[in-house]
């Protein structure tokens, strides 16, 4: 097969389809004839080739004016033409008329001429009645070819296929040894080796339309529809206007779903049919329109419908008035589908003056009659009083209702209901309440829509116990009709029912469902947004928290899986709620490969997203919290913002990542978690290292945590911020509690040098200096003390006689056993009042209960055992 080309083998081998074939074969021709330097296979053919006359003529070069009409024996050109193709010439001389310059026939007698003549009339009547495609194959190869089909006549098979192969080798455009090797397959059973031989036979020879037919039959049979629908599209590219091959074309369309295209199709097949045709003009145009209706393409429906209607007046019938007068009201079109129904069906509608009116309200006072003949389907008059409902002609309606409610509901229920249904929508509730009423009593139509329909006739005319009732049957009818739900909530609610009114609230959907289904979790999240506003009205805290933390976890829920949280039912406080807690890794494994298996994480946060947009959910995200919070469940909280960290939404939006940094560690200190406190303020305040409400509270962390590890952090902190008053006070403290009291006098002299007059810096050399002197081992102890007691005295100065300053001046004489000094001020200080500072309580600054403590200490070490229970007694009782 060396001389077979890449796509012919590959198609045969079965690697690629014959739509990719022919793709691949048009582009290789094309890419020949652009590079101009390779020939085309039809004119490589040998000029001596065979005909189908069986005659030849020697072809002689002689060069002639172009402008010549005859040759000099006076023979047509054209009759030379017509000579040379019967004669087996190159097929592209016939359309190659600018070339007869360079290549003529030999001038033949006037004999000739006349025997040739007759030969072309015969064989132009002949080609008239079979339009036979000329050959390709060459005339060298046609011995080979009757040999194989005599070989294949014969039952050998193995030898005439390989002559075959031979000549496709050898004439590959040919298409006599592609349809015998499809007979040949076909004999032996391989039908789809037959057509793919066919296929090929086909595409070489493609104007024979009734061969694509059978081909496309052939695929058919194999169910394959769209090689059939491609091999249709080839037949009707060379009778393009054939009905029959228009309709299975679409009709196979249809069945592969491409419902614009089998359209597309019919519209053709309409445009086709004459005048003549009409019933089967009107048939396919009823076809379309319902095949457009159900596609929800009403406008072309009602196009359809129309040109039909136009065409063919006097074929209309009662189902097309039907179908055209229910597309005009689906699309409220009412004044339309009014006309056509009277236009074509007999109905009659008259307006009437009032007598003894004045012309001024001859208007106002005009009456509207209609009279319906005998044999009208009951289905046009229901449609007529839609229309006349919504166009506000409600004259007529009465004697139209009577007949209509003389039918069997139960025969004709469909019918009530859609003219109940016209009512509601004009507002006549009055009207559609007897009917819809009797709906629901029937057997066949006692629906949850009809329900729904009642429930909402009776709502609107303000019976709130009976809708009540309505929408409660609904909802056993239909568990999962959220809206009926919600209005039998606000319903029962109303009616002073808040139990009721929670229980049509209840979820619809269990876990799983909701993992899978995104029309689920959509559904629910909005049964979970109304129920979380009721049970907030009611007061409900911890249900109210349930319905927040559901929701939450619908949204977070791969973010809760990497921060290691998950959501439980328990019953802690005597009721079953929904908590939040702290799970291993190996636990939230096997829920992510579930996840990863059962639900499209992606489809579900598409449907969430466009029921709550992002600034909804991170409002629920904060009342969560806050809630949360005011039950005192402050370790759920952090768990929330953890998860919510997560949430690559939400931590993409700095401002929104910073919030939830801040309500971390807020819930953190709630929790007493000062661990996890530090590593929020840490990062803190690294950022903002001049802000002192962020000292302040690493300080406050810091002194709960029983922890030295923010040692480092300050000291390498301060190394990048030299200058920082907050640091370095905080670095004296640090090396203060370490014992290293040179280090932190030297940070606490920066800081006095850097801001004199403030009081804490005096205080804290000067217990430096006494702590210092109050060590075992040191030298110029004397030194020392006056210095400590120096600074203690200017911070006395700095801060005023008061309760502090006195308290703090006698610790530092009590400490060094300066008893008798330290009982002066120690005394001082017990009859001054404690400080009142703004934002703190009297109770906090009040330090007589730690004075009576160190007199009481310094008594009992004298042994004076009465007067320390005494000050006990009077200042430390609680």
């Amino acid at each position: 097969m060396s001389g077979f080309s890449p796509e012919l083998i590959e198609y045969l081998e079965g690697k690629i389809s014959f739509e990719e074939f022919e793709k691949r074969r048009e582009e290789r021709k094309s890419r020949e004839r652009k590079g101009g330097n390779v020939l085309t296979e039809e004119n490589a053919e040998d000029p001596d080739g065979p005909s189908t006359s069986g005659q030849s003529l020697i072809v002689a070069p002689e060069s002639h004016s172009e402008v010549e009409e005859e040759t000099s024996d006076g023979v047509s050109k054209s009759v030379h033409r017509v000579f040379a193709s019967m004669m087996g010439e190159n097929e592209e001389e016939e359309d190659e008329e600018e070339e007869e310059d360079e290549e003529t026939l030999e001038q033949p007698t006037a004999g000739d001429v006349f025997a040739l003549e007759m030969v072309l009339n015969r064989e132009t009547k002949k080609m008239m009645k079979e339009k036979r495609p000329r050959s390709k194959l060459p005339r060298a190869l046609r011995g080979l070819m009757g040999e194989a089909n005599i070989r294949f006549a014969r039952g050998e098979h193995e030898e005439a296929i390989l002559m075959c192969m031979e000549i496709i080798r050898q004439a590959p455009l040919a298409y006599e040894p592609f349809s015998t090797l499809a007979m040949i397959y076909e004999d032996q059973g391989d039908m789809e080796k037959s057509l793919q031989f066919e296929l090929i036979a086909a595409h070489l020879n493609p104007s024979d339309t009734e061969e694509w037919v059978r081909l496309a039959e052939m695929s058919l049979e194999q169910d394959n529809i769209k090689q059939a629908i491609f091999c249709y599209a080839k037949a009707l590219k060379y009778d393009p206007t054939n009905v029959r091959y228009l309709w299975e074309r679409s009709s196979l369309y249809e069945q592969l779903g491409e419902h614009k295209l089998a359209m597309d199709g019919y519209r053709r097949i309409l445009n086709l049919l004459t005048p003549f045709d009409g019933d089967r003009f009107m048939h396919l145009a009823r076809d379309m329109a319902k095949s457009y209706y159900e596609a929800n393409d009403i406008a072309a429906a009602i196009e359809i419908m129309e040109e039909a209607f136009g065409k063919h007046q006097n074929l209309v019938s009662v189902e097309d008035v039907n179908i055209a007068a229910e597309l005009y009201i689906s699309n409220k079109q009412y004044d339309r589908a009014l006309a056509v129904i009277t236009d074509f069906s007999g109905i009659v509608l008259e307006k009437k003056e009032a007598e003894g009116e004045s012309s001024v309200e001859n208007k106002a006072s005009e009456k509207v009659t209609c009279s319906i003949p005998e044999g009208v389907p009951i289905d046009i008059t229901v449609k007529l009083m839609v229309c006349l409902v919504h166009l506000n002609i409600l004259e007529p309606l009465n004697h139209l209702l009577t007949t209509l409610v003389e039918q069997n509901p139960e025969d004709m229920g469909d019918l009530y209901l859609d003219v109940a249904e016209a009512f509601l929508d004009v507002g006549e509730y009055n009207s559609a309440l007897p009917l819809l009423s009797s709906l629901v009593c029937s057997e066949r139509y006692n629906l949850a829509v009809v329900w729904l329909r009642h429930a909402e006739c009776l709502k609107a005319l303000g019976y709130i116990e009976q809708a009540a009732e309505s929408y409660d049957k609904v909802v056993d009818l239909a568990p999962l009709h959220l809206d009926a739900r919600i209005s039998l909530s606000t319903l029962q609610q109303q009616l002073g029912r808040p139990e009721k009114a929670l229980e049509a609230l209840e979820p619809m959907y269990d876990p799983d469902t909701l993992a899978q289904d995104a029309n689920a979790a959509q559904q629910e999240l909005k049964l979970l947004l109304h129920r979380s506003t009721l049970l907030h009205s009611q007061g409900n805290m911890y249900g109210y928290v349930d319905s927040l933390l559901t929701m939450l976890a619908m949204l977070l829920k791969v973010a809760m899986n990497r921060a290691q949280v998950c959501l439980i039912s328990s019953s802690k406080s005597g009721e079953r709620h929904l908590y939040l807690i702290k799970v291993s890794r190996d636990k939230i494994s096997d829920s992510d490969d579930q996840e990863t298996t059962n639900c499209d994480a992606k489809a579900i946060f598409m449907v969430l997203t466009s029921v709550l947009p992002k600034d909804d959910w991170w409002n629920l995200l904060l009342k969560a919290i806050y809630a949360l919070c005011d039950l005192a469940r402050y370790k759920e909280a952090e768990l929330l913002v953890d998860s919510s960290l997560e949430y690559y939404s939400f931590y993409d939006d700095r401002q929104k990542r910073k919030e939830l940094e801040y309500f971390g560690l807020s819930a953190a200190i709630l929790d007493k978690n000062f661990r996890k406190a530090y590593n929020y303020i840490r990062i803190m305040v690294m950022e903002h290292v001049s802000k002192p409400q962020l000292w302040n509270i690493f300080n406050q962390i810091t002194m709960h945590s029983q922890d030295v590890r923010h040692h480092r952090f300050c000291l390498r902190l301060m190394l990048k911020n030299p200058e920082n008053h907050a640091l370095c006070v905080l670095n004296g403290h640090n090396a203060f509690v370490s014992g290293s009291f040179k280090h932190a006098l030297g940070q606490y002299v920066q800081a006095f040098r850097n801001n004199p007059e403030e009081p804490l810096y005096s205080l804290c050399i000067g217990l430096t200096f006494i702590h210092m002197a109050s060590q075992k081992y040191v030298l110029k102890r004397h030194a020392l003390i006056v210095q400590g007691f120096s600074f203690l005295h200017r911070y006395l100065q700095l801060r005023g006689s008061c309760q502090e300053s006195l308290y703090n001046l006698g610790r530092g004489l009590h400490q060094l056993g300066l008893v008798h000094l330290a009982i002066h001020y120690y005394q001082k200080a017990l009859e001054l009042p404690p400080l009142v500072l703004e934002g703190i309580e009297a109770d906090q600054t009040d330090l007589r209960r730690d004075i009576a403590f160190n007199l009481s200490l310094i008594y009992q070490s004298s042994g004076n055992f009465r007067m320390a229970r005494k000050l006990l007694y009077t200042h430390g009782a609680v």
